[in-house]
């Protein structure tokens, strides 16, 4: 899973989210930070308001929030959705050395021994580099 330090740079980066179901999340608070939850229709669903965006917790899935803004939490981008974000930059994703290298474009090769932190890491490098 894509660590969090990693999730908290891509954000900071201007890795835009625009939620769906199925993506994951930690709400950034202390004490709920190592807690990942899925948005899920019919257990949390994301809710687009003039204010902006909350995830709502439905039923007694999470009986401690009724609701949370967006803006107070970190998308954990799965290995798909950091492909798709390299889009045209991404050459390949190769095991080696007991971890996974992401060759990009430029040349540059982005290691980690979990997949999802080698994109993260080459979705950040194209990132920075971005005009």
């Amino acid at each position: 899973m894509l660590a969090l330090t990693l999730a908290l740079d891509l954000a900071a980066a201007g890795l835009a989210w625009r939620p769906r179901p199925g993506d994951r999340f930690v709400v950034r608070r202390a004490e709920m930070c190592d807690e990942v939850f899925h948005l899920a229709d019919m257990v949390i669903e994301a809710r687009h308001l003039a204010s902006g965006t909350v995830f709502s917790f439905n039923g007694t899935t999470e009986w401690a929030l009724d609701s949370v803004p967006q803006s107070e939490t970190v998308w954990l981008p799965g290995e798909t959705q950091l492909r798709v974000a390299l889009g045209s930059a991404f050459v390949s994703l190769v095991r080696a050395d007991g971890g996974f290298v992401v060759t990009l474009k430029d040349g540059s090769r982005h290691r980690d021994p979990d997949a999802e932190n080698a994109y993260a890491l080459a979705l950040l490098a194209h990132l920075s580099a971005a005009p």
